[in-house]
């Protein structure tokens, strides 16, 4: 599920991540502990800067999955996002191969989206803006 645009000028990857979201900061700090070479970088999807440097991606889409820019620009997002990182990050490497089988891309998307679609619930739903209590409401069909 990679789309292709304009590239970026970077060495760095570029993860999309919904800031709002207590469960989605805390595994973009577990992704910034994992990323050694300081490959990739991090930018809450509520950032200004995002719908100017990403317009091809809604807020929508956004809101429901993570997304990952390569360094050429191509655009990966959910389980694809998470498949992608096994090779960019060598602490993930050793989750490549079951990410990498042939066949398996449904059974990650699926549990991706069952995880992103309670992600406020998972988190708690006290957050200082009120967006958890916003969010937390029955997922999309």
């Amino acid at each position: 599920m990679a789309t292709n645009s304009e590239p970026k000028a970077s060495s760095q990857a570029v993860v999309l991540y919904d800031g709002q979201c207590r469960f989605c900061i805390g595994q973009i700090s577990n992704l910034r502990r994992l990323d050694l070479f300081h490959r990739l970088r991090f930018v809450s999807l509520h950032e200004a800067c995002v719908a100017q440097d990403y317009p091809d991606l809604s807020h929508e889409q956004l809101m429901e999955q993570m997304w990952l820019v390569s360094p050429k620009g191509d655009r990966y997002g959910g389980a694809y996002a998470l498949r992608y990182l096994t090779r960019f990050l060598p602490a993930l490497w050793p989750l490549a191969p079951a990410m990498h089988l042939p066949g398996l891309m449904p059974f990650w998307n699926w549990m991706y989206r069952s995880i992103a679609q309670r992600r406020y619930k998972i988190a708690g739903r006290e957050c200082p803006d009120g967006s958890c209590a916003l969010h937390a409401q029955a997922p999309k069909r």
